[in-house]
């Protein structure tokens, strides 16, 4: 677990440098629920690219060159190649995970899926709950199951229903039903009840 404000001072920078080479970004993780609950820790945090003319790694990596706040730690032992940024700043470093815009969150990143949290982009609580469904339909972590209950019953009206998988919300709900009403509500909204 990581103090909210260290992640927050890390997104920061590395936002600033992703910012200055032209890379389109937005965070996520359970740092955003943290801060819309105004809790101090959290222990995950991540960093959704668009692609462009190169691929997303390749150009966190090319903003990263040089910066000796920043390492790159590529790790292609899983089933799938993952990039992490560590921030060395503070100590402990602190870990961000890169994730490909289209893959693991929306595939524009723009106005509509995007807020700003201070001067960090942040997913909007659309594209949070969106990312943290299909990541639990997935994995089944329970720090996601927490996300996505915490979100939806406070932030529920601020959710566009079009853009939730409807199958995997409603397996969601089967199982956790604490989230059931405001996902009825949403539905409600929308005309689909």
């Amino acid at each position: 677990m990581h103090e909210v404000a260290r992640l927050l001072q890390a997104a920061a920078a590395l936002s600033l440098l992703l910012r200055n080479a032209g890379v389109p970004h937005a965070f996520h993780g359970s740092v955003l629920t943290a801060i819309m609950s105004s809790t101090a820790l959290a222990d995950e945090i991540s960093c959704v690219v668009e692609g462009g003319p190169a691929h997303p790694f390749r150009r966190v990596r090319q903003a990263c060159a040089g910066n000796e706040d920043f390492s790159i730690v590529t790790s292609p032992w899983s089933n799938r190649c993952r990039l992490h940024v560590k921030y060395q700043r503070l100590i402990p470093a602190i870990d961000i995970e890169i994730l490909v815009a289209g893959e693991e969150g929306p595939r524009r990143l723009d106005n509509a899926t995007v807020m700003a949290v201070g001067a960090v982009p942040f997913l909007t609580i659309t594209e949070f709950v969106r990312a943290k469904v299909k990541a639990w339909a997935l994995h089944g972590r329970e720090q996601d199951a927490r996300d996505i209950v915490y979100a939806m019953t406070r932030y529920w009206s601020r959710v566009d229903l079009n853009r939730i998988p409807e199958q995997e919300m409603n397996d969601f709900v089967a199982r956790f039903p604490a989230a059931a009403p405001s996902w009825q509500e949403l539905k409600r909204k929308y005309g689909m009840s």
